[in-house]
């Protein structure tokens, strides 16, 4: 829990921000506040760090067939392909 809480206005949070999660960091809360109106709460709390988007995150869960680009009769009648 918070031991102390900070309400800033819009302009000064965006002149010092960092200072803000400084602040933050050591356990203060900050509101910020618009026209004299509280329009959200900056809190410590545990980040979890972002799931990394990389190529072959799913390599080994999957099999490919060696033959999965064949010709297939099959496909060709659905797609309408003319055979020769």
């Amino acid at each position: 829990m918070p031991t102390k809480v900070r309400r800033v206005g819009v302009h000064e949070a965006k002149t010092h921000l960092s200072r803000l999660l400084r602040a933050v960091e050591e356990g203060e809360e900050v509101v910020l506040m618009r026209a004299g109106t509280a329009v959200a709460r900056i809190v410590s709390e545990p980040v979890e760090p972002p799931v990394a988007d990389s190529f072959g995150m799913f390599a080994g869960q999957f099999e490919i067939a060696e033959d999965f680009d064949a010709d297939s009769e099959e496909l060709a009648d659905l797609f309408g392909v003319p055979r020769a």
